[in-house]
């Protein structure tokens, strides 16, 4: 039977090789079965650009091509970790960058595919921040900086994120539930599939094209989260890293 892939949230970073090595594990059993895989954001914990070669971006590299090679198709959307994730770095993987507020045929299934940050209207200041920080000017400046002030500047916003996030309340950095229906209706479609989060689950929702379901993936720490679409439905599953 045919079916596709879905994963998001890796978090992927030098500390952390139990991820890679568990990619490893997926890519190595789906790898000619599976159709495709879409990486719906936050596959790192940060990327700098695609110039940064380091060893640790082109082991990942690798991995993804096993799966590419084999056949399957691969795609990227960017996320609040890894907004700079370009072209390049997909082409080196044999995949593709795409939009968020993608719509894909899931077997007869249209749904809407996003990191899922853009939804989470309530956080403020974190919405502002991601204008700045999607915006080409900016991302065309910082990619004109020397790859190490790169790496500084990275590991500075991860420290103020990490630092803001603490004395936020819970119910702000979930996604608000009026633009969540909102996107369903401008897409026309009923079901979504996003990450973002980190709180998997899978919630009925009503569209004004009726009944439908909102899957959210989660963060690979102690499990890795995946959905498999095939006919049948969608399977949100957790499996032991």
């Amino acid at each position: 039977m045919s079916y596709t892939l879905f994963i998001s949230d890796l978090h992927l970073d030098t500390p952390r090789p139990e991820h890679v090595r568990a990619l490893d594990q997926l890519i190595g059993e789906h790898a000619g079965k599976a159709e495709a895989l879409y990486v719906l954001g936050d596959l790192f914990e940060s990327w700098i650009g695609d110039d940064d070669d380091a060893e640790f971006n082109v082991s990942v590299e690798k991995i993804f091509r096993r799966f590419s090679d084999a056949g399957g198709k691969l795609y990227f959307m960017h996320g609040n970790r890894d907004f700079m994730l370009g072209d390049e770095f997909a082409s080196r993987c044999g995949g593709a960058l795409i939009a968020e507020y993608t719509v894909v045929d899931l077997y007869g299934r249209p749904t809407l595919l996003l990191h899922g940050d853009s939804l989470c209207t309530r956080d403020e200041k974190y919405q502002q921040f991601r204008s700045m920080v999607r915006a080409e000017a900016w991302q065309k400046d910082m990619l004109a900086k020397p790859l190490q002030e790169r790496r500084m500047i990275a590991q500075f916003l991860r420290m103020q994120s990490q630092q803001g996030n603490a004395n936020k309340a819970d119910n702000i950095m979930d996604v608000t539930q009026e633009e969540v229906i909102k996107a369903l209706d401008d897409a026309g479609v009923r079901d979504m599939i996003h990450g973002h989060t980190h709180r998997p689950a899978v919630h009925e929702v009503e569209t004004a094209n009726g009944p439908g379901k909102r899957y959210v993936l989660g963060d690979w720490g102690d499990s890795l989260w995946l959905i498999r679409a095939d006919p049948s439905g969608n399977d949100l599953q957790q499996h032991p890293v």
